[in-house]
């Protein structure tokens, strides 16, 4: 992405109006776009995207470029300026569809890391609050493997792992906001199911030890003392510096049980897994 200043003759908005119209009705002093190099537009498009107040306004010239120019360098480039451009105004279906076009005509450009990788990002930046369907997080979550899988060696690959993780940690948070919400309405058995997603598929989230206690409390409620002393014995074990496991504590010495591995269910699988390390 060049920083280079456009060349003079920088076009005025009413110039803009009359191109996206073909128009080639234009004032004394003005020239079409198809009377400039492909360089010249291109540099165009640069400046009204670093200094326009409306990003879309860049897209004329970066489209024209590809029109007037294609096959040529200055076309590829501004193909993936299109795609950048509709990222910043937010448009993030066109967005795709330009980085997705970029792939298919130019798959070992370099630049193919960063349209993939923006590809991904575009479902990332519509990722909504936790209490809604987290649908587009899957999405976010598929496209940062991509960019992870395909070009490791990038410098995209380690911003990619990073939104993957807050992706993953998100999809964790609704789990729990759906756990919580049964279990405050004494639902305990559908409860579980979501804790134990947490528990089983999120572990290396930040929700993992809240899962452990409500667990605890699920299943005390239910008289499982096994299961709770159990989870009881995971969090001690992971998380014992965590809030949560003096309130487990708390509740397990209230019914005179203690944190330990007890019977056979699924969490003493997890708990060979994560204590013990067997994972065969």
């Amino acid at each position: 992405m060049s920083g280079r200043q456009p060349g003079a003759g920088f076009l005025k908005t009413a110039l803009l109006a009359s191109m996206l119209a073909g128009c080639a009705s234009l004032g004394p002093n003005e020239r079409a776009l198809d009377s400039y190099t492909a360089e010249e537009i291109y540099k165009k498009g640069e400046l009204e995207l670093e200094t326009g107040s409306k990003p879309k306004d860049a897209l004329v010239y970066f489209q024209e470029v590809e029109r007037l120019y294609p096959y040529t360098e200055y076309a590829k480039r501004a193909l993936i300026m299109q795609a950048y451009t509709h990222h910043k105004a937010k448009d993030y279906p066109e967005a795709r569809d330009a980085a997705q076009r970029y792939l298919d005509f130019y798959p070992g450009d370099e630049d193919a890391p960063y349209a993939l990788y923006l590809m991904a990002l575009s479902y990332y930046d519509q990722i909504d609050d936790v209490g809604r369907d987290q649908g587009i997080t899957f999405q976010a979550l598929q496209g940062m493997r991509d960019v992870i899988e395909t070009y490791p060696d990038s410098e995209y690959a380690r911003s990619a792992m990073l939104k993957f993780d807050l992706a993953f940690d998100q999809l964790a948070a609704k789990e729990m906001e759906v756990g919580r919400y049964y279990l405050k309405r004494g639902h305990y058995a559908a409860a579980i199911n979501r804790f134990r997603v947490v528990v089983a598929d999120f572990q290396t989230t930040t929700h993992t030890a809240e899962a452990l206690h409500r667990l605890v409390e699920c299943y005390l409620a239910l008289g499982l003392t096994d299961e709770a002393q159990t989870a009881g014995a995971i969090l001690g074990y992971n998380y014992q510096s965590s809030p949560f496991y003096d309130d487990t504590y708390r509740l397990l010495k209230g019914k005179g049980l203690s944190p330990e591995a007890k019977g056979e269910g699924w969490l003493r699988t997890i708990y060979r897994q994560m204590v013990k390390g067997e994972w065969l």
